[in-house]
């Protein structure tokens, strides 16, 4: 491959509006970055980095409707506390596979006492009660991706 080829490819790819390609020929390897217009060229979430962009809008879909559950009934909800996850990853009920879930709706808990683990970046971080209570929702799903601050259990602190 000539310099006159791979200058008309890189108008080529430009022009067309792909964000990245990448072409290998015999002993050449050329891999040609562009950014489309109107778009923020770097933008990545951590939880996100190792998945296909195709699998980012279903994550980005399943948190919608778990965030529009809990302010649908927000008057009935306003005597509970909220625990809300303090990273982004993704929530475990259970300590492993095999082991039984930290709480169950109903369960009474103490303040400190495991509710969940949220792993992020292979590191697995257990989420305490933040009040003694009785868990009365779990508002997301076991192996889901979390947001920062994103509700996850309403406690009755009563």
């Amino acid at each position: 491959m000539d310099l006159k080829e791979i200058q008309n490819l890189i108008k080529f790819v430009s022009n067309s509006g792909v964000a990245e390609v990448k072409l290998e020929t015999g002993d050449v390897k050329i891999t040609i970055k562009t950014t489309v217009e109107g778009s923020s060229p770097e933008i990545t979430y951590v939880q996100q980095a190792p998945v296909a962009q195709v699998a980012a809008a279903p994550a980005s879909a399943a948190a919608a409707p778990a965030a529009a559950a809990p302010s649908a009934p927000a008057a009935d909800d306003s005597k509970y506390v909220t625990i809300k996850s303090p990273m982004i990853g993704t929530f475990y009920r259970k300590p492993a596979p095999d082991k039984p879930v930290f709480v169950e709706v109903g369960a009474s808990i103490k303040k400190g006492d495991v509710l969940c683990v949220v792993e992020a970046m292979k590191l697995f971080n257990e989420i305490e009660a933040e009040v003694s209570g009785k868990i009365v929702k779990i508002l997301v799903d076991d192996m889901s991706p979390v947001e920062f601050d994103q509700p996850l259990f309403l406690v009755d602190p009563s």
